[in-house]
């Protein structure tokens, strides 16, 4: 008598793909090639490197090239609020442009933050699965390795443009630090972790060499960051120490000098710290004279001389002055009206970092041998989301000090949290069980699942 078949039991994975490839939509990848590039123009500036290149806007029509993208894909998602936000401010901003003082760098400035997100809308779209993630914050990271090493080799200055400038440099040295520190940690192999922590000391090293004391305020705030959200505390704390003993064996005597005048009187009072209090000051009294609409985007420059009344900053006129301010940029140009809209976005950005398992699914299974594991696809997200909020607090901290509001970190992290958010609910929503990587797997960068002790 013939036996019944049984049934063979349930695999969580194909054998022939991995992890990510099963997990990922599929969709032509020429649209994300297009975001790798556009990423390596925006940020690595090769055409400041070579002007050659400039001859021809590269980074912009990379921007048009991905909108373009996004439309013949028929995959366009204009329902986060994020996009929702940014749509209203682009309409804030056109609106501003007739009735502004300096009207042409209102258009301009209008026009930059379109193409951006042109930008924005490219990843969010394109960037569909954890997988292509990985790739994207590891192309970023490389970019930002080169730009760590033309600033060390160039005392502390970015390759130009929105790099150019020293404290500007240091900013986004503050960004990429925890972004490192966290791919570090979750990092499952020797070399990609010497990797990452090579890239992390790079960071710290290029930071030193700007200088900055605002950066060096950045880099305490990130620090501090890294350590409260790592999971591995004791670690953590070694990997700190040994960034702090690069910092007293690398950073030369002028440096501590320079940081150790951020308190003295000298500079409160009739430094840069006081000259950039004392703009500040005539910042707020634009802001209370137009407290709902603001002056226009772009427009501190042009107007602050109407406030100053005869004042002037050491017999100097501050007229034409850029408010050295990320908050006091936003606050006279954009108002009320701007800070709500970009207070809600950062807001946002911070819920869609925080990745939490669906409530009807556990994140965790029993593996081949009895252990819990916990699901690979959301550690990933996990470690994405405490890298993209590191960068958005060193963004935040560290623009305290100087005007980057029109800068594309801020709006390209955003798109980064908002693409994590997308992938994650996406694979919580269609995927029933947590992926278990098999026995017979041979886990690469990420792909391991971690036994919960």
């Amino acid at each position: 008598m013939l036996q019944p078949k049984q049934p063979s039991p349930r695999v969580s994975l194909r054998p022939s793909l991995s992890v990510a490839e099963s997990l990922e939509p599929r969709q032509p990848v020429w649209g994300f090639y297009l975001v790798l590039l556009a990423l390596l123009f925006e940020f690595g500036r090769p055409q400041d490197l070579f002007p050659p290149l400039k001859v021809v806007p590269i980074p912009s029509l990379l921007d048009i090239g991905l909108a373009l993208a996004v439309f013949l894909s028929r995959k366009a998602n204009f329902s986060n609020k994020q996009t929702k936000l940014w749509m209203a401010l682009l309409v804030f901003m056109a609106l501003w442009v007739p009735f502004a003082t300096n009207n042409y760098k209102a258009l301009m400035t209008f026009k930059d933050m379109t193409l951006y997100f042109f930008f924005y809308l490219g990843i969010i779209t394109f960037v569909n699965s954890t997988n292509r993630m990985q790739k994207l914050i590891f192309m970023w990271l490389g970019v930002h390795g080169v730009l760590g090493i033309n600033g060390v080799l160039h005392h502390g200055q970015g390759v130009g443009g929105w790099l150019g400038d020293e404290n500007d440099f240091g900013m986004e040295m503050n960004v990429a630090i925890p972004v490192a520190f966290f791919m570090y940690q979750g990092a499952q192999n020797k070399r990609s972790k010497a990797l990452y922590l090579g890239l992390l000391g790079l960071f710290v090293m290029a930071l030193i060499a700007t200088s900055s004391r605002g950066g060096f305020l950045g880099l305490i705030a990130v620090g501090t960051y890294c350590w409260l959200y790592s999971t591995q505390k004791i670690m953590s704390l070694i990997v700190g120490l040994c960034m702090i003993g690069l910092v007293f064996i690398a950073a030369p005597q002028e440096y501590w000098d320079r940081i150790n005048t951020i308190t003295e009187d000298s500079t409160m009072e009739s430094g840069t710290a006081g000259q950039r209090m004392f703009t500040w000051g005539i910042g707020w009294e634009m802001f209370l004279a137009n407290p709902v609409f603001g002056v226009g985007q772009a427009n501190f420059p042009w107007t602050i001389g109407d406030y100053l009344g005869g004042r002037t900053w050491q017999t100097k006129s501050l007229a034409g002055r850029q408010a050295h301010s990320l908050y006091f940029t936003l606050l006279p140009e954009l108002g009320l009206v701007g800070l709500g809209i970009f207070g809600s976005m950062v807001y946002f950005n911070y819920k869609d970092t925080r990745v939490k398992q669906s409530p009807r699914r556990s994140s965790s299974i029993e593996n081949r041998a009895g252990e819990k594991t916990e699901d690979i696809h959301l550690l990933r997200a996990r470690s994405f989301g405490n890298a993209i909020l590191g960068g958005m607090i060193g963004y935040l901290v560290t623009s305290t000090f100087i005007s980057t509001l029109y800068y594309p970190t801020f709006w390209i992290m955003m798109a980064l949290a908002v693409a994590l958010r997308n992938t994650t609910q996406r694979y919580v929503e269609h995927h029933g069980e947590p992926v278990e990587v098999p026995l017979s797997f041979k886990p690469t960068h990420w792909a391991v699942a971690r036994p919960i002790r």
